[in-house]
């Protein structure tokens, strides 16, 4: 089998924490032929949907992790299966590449996650398909909306609704004096919408990103804890994350969603849980693979190629 893996520039990752990376290393171990490129080496010529890419051999160390042949022009609808794995923000040019990933699919290619899938799917509002599984939430950009949802609730997070990694992510307490400004910062002064939600002191137990492989989760979740002094989780602004086994509520929400995530063919995705309610669905390139295969010696990209090669 032939698998393309489209990611931001390999030379920039952390191996040891890359959930692409992970996905590299199982299908070269399955012996598929692995080629790599970023989202900006897509084209489309003469009625065919290509990409400017190279082969990948890769390592499980810290350097020297990956060596790349030349750089060559392959027709998508020559691989099996294609992994686009660029992070976010969800922009023009991520919108661009989706299209044209939409040919790859059109002629039979395994393509993860569906093109048409990730421009419907914001990972902030799609929690919105879920009333049952959610805490209170508003979407706005109206600051007297904010400042009502704000009084009623005491204590709110506000975050915009692009980015990833915790970006941009605010916690507004009672009293708080930087109120109007991070509702302007956020909102461009009323031009953009953004997502207010309870706060849940129940992070302090752990953001819990749950992933699912075609709508089933793996048996070990990621639960992130925040460091000291800071409201956010995520690792990527220092979280420390502990795997540990799904709750009973947590493998209630993933019976909610994953069945409706599977049907438009998002094959692997992540959950974010925080205490007993679901507050994202992360579809551009969920992470955390590394973290819980380290901790609890299991192999989640393994679980991912057996769902795709059996599709294959």
């Amino acid at each position: 089998m032939k698998t393309l893996v489209i990611m931001d520039p390999i030379a920039s990752i952390k191996p040891y924490k890359d959930t692409s990376f992970a996905m590299m290393l199982e299908a070269q171990a399955r012996g598929h032929a692995l080629y790599y490129c970023t989202a900006g080496d897509l084209a489309f010529r003469d009625g065919q949907a290509l990409a400017h890419c190279q082969s990948a051999t890769v390592r499980d160390t810290s350097s020297d992790f990956v060596s790349l042949g030349e750089i060559t022009t392959k027709r998508l609808s020559d691989f099996n299966i294609i992994l686009m794995r660029k992070d976010p923000p969800f922009d023009n040019d991520y919108l661009y590449a989706t299209h044209l990933l939409d040919h790859a699919k059109a002629s039979g290619v395994q393509v993860v996650n569906d093109p048409q899938a990730l421009r419907d799917v914001n990972e902030k509002l799609f929690i919105l398909q879920f009333p049952q599984c959610i805490a209170p939430t508003l979407v706005s950009s109206n600051e007297a909306d904010i400042r009502a949802f704000w009084t009623e609730q005491s204590d709110i997070i506000l975050k915009p609704l692009h980015g990833m990694g915790g970006a941009g992510i605010f916690r507004l307490q009672p009293n708080d004096p930087n109120a109007g400004a991070i509702i302007e910062t956020l909102t461009g002064n009323g031009k953009h919408i953004m997502m207010a939600q309870r706060y849940l002191p129940e992070i302090l137990q752990g953001d819990k990103r749950i992933l699912l492989i075609d709508g089933k989760p793996a048996p070990y979740c990621l639960a992130r804890l925040p460091k000291a002094g800071e409201t956010r989780a995520n690792l990527a602004a220092g979280g420390t994350g502990i795997a540990q086994p799904l709750s009973e509520r947590d493998v209630w929400i993933c019976q909610q969603v994953g069945e409706r995530l599977k049907n438009m063919g998002l094959r692997f995705v992540g959950l974010d849980v925080i205490g007993d309610y679901l507050t994202e669905v992360n579809v551009t390139s969920p992470t955390c693979i590394r973290e819980i295969d380290a901790q609890c010696k299991v192999n989640i990209a393994g679980l991912l190629f057996d769902a795709l090669e059996k599709n294959g």
